[in-house]
């Protein structure tokens, strides 16, 4: 069992900076693959961001490439999200997710690729 804490979300201005973490419980983090998603009122949950049990292997999404960046410290069992240049459709609830990881990779973008759920922060971008 895995328990996941999301912080850092709030209010920024349109081309402000959050970065959002994620703290898991249990001894077996580092196996784990971890993602972060996010949802909008009124749409379907999206994936963000995704990385390997290693942080070898990373895939954002492309809305979010160039802007977004995730890492993970296997040491304190965190996961985080630095969210550069944000932009208002950037605003949702973000989620980090997690899943035992037997591929070392990334590529899994689907709500239903993730076991594991937290509650949610929410982040709201004004124009």
């Amino acid at each position: 069992q895995v328990q996941l804490v999301e912080s850092g979300g709030g209010l920024v201005q349109a081309g402000g900076s959050l970065r959002l973490s994620c703290a898991a419980s249990g001894r077996t983090f580092s196996s784990y693959r971890m993602g972060w998603f996010r949802q909008a009122p009124g749409k379907e949950r999206e994936f963000v961001s995704a990385i390997s049990w290693s942080g070898g292997s990373i895939k954002h999404a492309d809305s979010v490439k160039g802007r977004f960046t995730i890492s993970r410290d296997n040491a304190k069992s965190t996961v985080y999200l630095q969210m550069n240049s944000l932009k208002p459709e950037d605003t949702a609830v973000y989620y980090c997710a997690a899943a035992q990881d037997y591929s070392g990779s990334s590529n899994y973008p689907r709500p239903y690729d993730y076991n594991y759920w937290g509650q949610g922060t929410q982040v709201t971008v004004s124009s």
